[in-house]
């Protein structure tokens, strides 16, 4: 039995104060998937560490997946409000943490710490949002944390160049220490939500069963063809253990008595179809996010800082769509047709990104860019608007949970799929080269090093379109369902 308090209302400026709080520490969590993609040439030079480079990345959102299903089933359990103030101060002490590195190895160890952190920032913020809200106005706030996570996940390699070419790459992560900050005394000092009391069981078998499932996942993506073969013993093995976790898992799932991850939910297609929509569009868009800014510094030559400023038709295409999204939705009360077209829209994008080469114009990749960003901007926050809205309050954590953990299989695995594509374009060694090495390289052997780059880089675009499409295809079988008002 569940007892909880009174719903609270939150109606004119305490509602948006509120969700200020929300969206600022969304805008945090969002950012440290994706700042340090720009930096890292920086940091691999000064922390030596080339061989590890890709999971500076990978553990954030590594970590970050393993522990949205905890912070979703504990906030069901126990109220929201003290855990979303744990998550700031987890991810603010990772990110102080993550500044003061003297190592490879500990950066990577501190990028994990701090994605528990902000898998928890992720997960209860979009269900702290859906208890605030009514269906209707929750459409309208669900566009603005789609265009703060677009803006966030894109704008990302623009701070990070930005602030390690200026000042260091420590800022990367400094930065967080003031934002979190008034993010923690808002969120404490105006955030009023229920308070939960019930009987617990924590399913912690089935959260190591998880974690270790994606991280021989994770591993088996990035490793299989790059620094290991595909028919290696490693390789071979992390992929059965995958399969047996699996197995294991879904075997503890179905008798446990408060599953982590309830299967029941997946028997509804409201629910099954966007969550598997989600980890096609995490891979994608972590993908763009990740190689965009490589193909331009790479390929095209151009610095850190002005990689960022290239991807701002991306930013913008986002924050326009995801916004103007929210309130067509609001004002419509349905959401089907406008994930469909994004997707489509987003997997045209894709396909053309593969075109370019190093001669293509900023004005067509940027037309390219805006034509993803529309695409990418109108699904995020409605594919969890679809889950949300289906799914019974008592469970409404979880499910949130899930969407965000299938975000991070999809930045985790996915981006690692992608990435031995990329290695496997490339010739031994100039993978190992940076931005800087690239540039110094005498005149010809630059140029054709800078193709290779185009080749690899677009070859792993030439992926992300038809992963698009075929969520399109997905999601027209999604049911149709109109909103409430209440």
């Amino acid at each position: 039995m569940v007892a909880t308090q009174a719903q609270p209302s939150a109606p004119g400026r305490s509602l948006w104060v509120s969700m200020g709080s929300l969206l600022l520490a969304m805008f945090l969590a969002a950012l440290d998937q994706t700042v340090v993609s720009t930096a890292m040439p920086t940091i691999v030079g000064e922390l030596h560490g080339l061989e590890s480079m890709s999971w500076l990345v990978t553990a954030f959102a590594l970590a970050s997946g393993i522990a949205t299903p905890l912070f979703g089933k504990l906030s069901d359990m126990y109220g929201r409000r003290t855990l979303y103030l744990a998550a700031i101060v987890l991810f603010v002490a990772g990110s102080a943490l993550c500044a003061v590195a003297q190592s490879m190895g500990q950066l990577i160890a501190f990028r994990a710490f701090q994605g528990v952190g902000a898998g928890g920032l992720m997960v209860l913020t979009m269900t702290i949002a859906a208890d605030l809200a009514t269906p209707r106005e929750r459409a309208r706030f669900q566009g603005l944390f789609g265009g703060v996570f677009g803006l966030a996940s894109i704008a990302g390699p623009l701070v990070g160049g930005y602030l390690t070419e200026h000042i260091s790459w420590r800022w990367i992560f400094f930065v967080n220490l003031p934002l979190g900050a008034v993010a923690l005394a808002v969120a404490f000092t105006v955030l009023k939500l229920p308070r939960r009391t019930s009987p617990h069981r924590i399913d912690w078998l089935g959260a190591a069963l998880l974690a270790g499932l994606l991280t021989c996942l994770t591993l088996f993506a990035s490793w299989g063809g790059s620094v290991h073969p595909w028919s290696s013993p490693v390789v071979v093995g992390l992929g059965v253990g995958a399969v047996l976790l699996g197995v294991l898992f879904v075997l503890v799932e179905r008798t446990a008595a408060e599953p982590i991850l309830p299967l029941r939910l997946f028997r509804s297609a409201s629910f099954t179809i966007p969550v598997v929509t989600v980890v096609l569009m995490a891979t994608a868009m972590l993908g763009l996010a990740t190689f965009l800014p490589m193909f331009l510094q790479l390929a095209r030559g151009v610095g850190a800082s002005e990689s960022g400023l290239l991807l701002l038709p991306l930013v913008g295409g986002m924050i326009v769509a995801s916004t103007l999204g929210g309130q067509i939705v609001t004002k419509l009360g349905r959401y089907k047709w406008l994930i469909v077209g994004g997707a489509v829209s987003a997997g045209v994008a894709g396909v053309l990104f593969a075109t370019m080469g190093l001669h293509t114009s900023a004005f067509v990749s940027g037309t390219y860019m805006v034509l993803c960003g529309l695409g990418l901007g109108v699904m995020g926050q409605n594919l969890l608007l679809a889950v949300q809205t289906t799914t019974p309050e008592t469970d409404r954590g979880t499910a949130t949970s899930v969407v965000t953990f299938a975000r991070g299989v999809g930045g985790a695995v996915g981006v690692a799929v992608l990435g031995g594509v990329f290695a496997g374009g490339l010739a031994p060694g100039q993978a190992a080269l940076t931005p800087a090495a690239v540039q110094a390289l005498p005149e010809a052997a630059r140029q054709a090093t800078q193709l290779a780059f185009a080749d690899a880089i677009t070859g792993v675009f030439a992926w992300t379109g038809p992963i698009m499409l075929v969520a399109a295809v997905l999601l027209a079988w999604l049911p149709d369902v109109r909103l409430r008002h209440d």
